[in-house]
């Protein structure tokens, strides 16, 4: 072969091999990778696990809801506040059923874009519903237990409790599926 400038051939010494990291001045490109497939690996088993939580705290406080029935003037059916406690403990628990028994048996009901934006959406939705019926029903519990404590408004307290921790779950639910939706590549 002819070299058309009448140079030497590039010696294998001649190029500069790129400076790699070692553990004692910085992470190494393959710490790296691990790290990010930990980080994945516990998202993928903690939002099922928040969902689980949401589960049970909504039914917690949909059943608490339900049986806080104590004569005229303590049940839960006289009072909106409580009936909205209950419409959206009925509301979540439907929800995250769904999404559990869509992440338990691996179905895709949509393409994998648009599961990602409905779990985000919904989960946010349903979050804030949850703390909006637990932050509407404090007052009226408040009131309640200023003239004495009883079991109607000790029962009602549990369950605006349970609504309360529903959301903190899907709250951290949401945040798992912003972070699903932001790595994910929509090209």
């Amino acid at each position: 072969m002819t070299n058309p400038d009448n140079q030497k051939p590039v010696e294998a010494t001649d190029v500069e091999a790129p400076e790699k990291t070692t553990p004692a001045s910085g992470t190494s490109t393959f710490s790296t990778i691990t790290q990010r497939w930990k980080r994945e690996d516990l998202i993928k088993k903690a939002s099922p696990i928040m969902r689980g939580f949401c589960l049970l705290f909504s039914l917690l406080a949909f059943i608490i809801t339900v049986s806080n029935k104590h004569g005229y003037g303590r049940n839960f059916d006289e009072y909106e506040e409580y009936r909205y406690v209950l419409a959206i403990s009925i509301i979540s628990t439907l929800y995250t059923v769904w999404q559990t028994f869509s992440h338990f048996s691996k179905k895709e009901f949509f393409d994998r874009r648009t599961s990602l934006l409905v779990d985000f959406s919904c989960d946010q939705i349903v979050a804030y519903l949850l703390i909006s019926a637990a932050s509407s029903a404090i007052p009226l519990t408040n009131r309640f237990r200023e003239g004495q404590d009883n079991i109607f408004s000790d029962s009602a307290a549990a369950a605006i409790s349970m609504a309360i921790f529903a959301f903190i779950s899907l709250a951290l639910s949401a945040l798992f599926s912003g972070y699903k939706l932001s790595t994910h590549s929509f090209i």
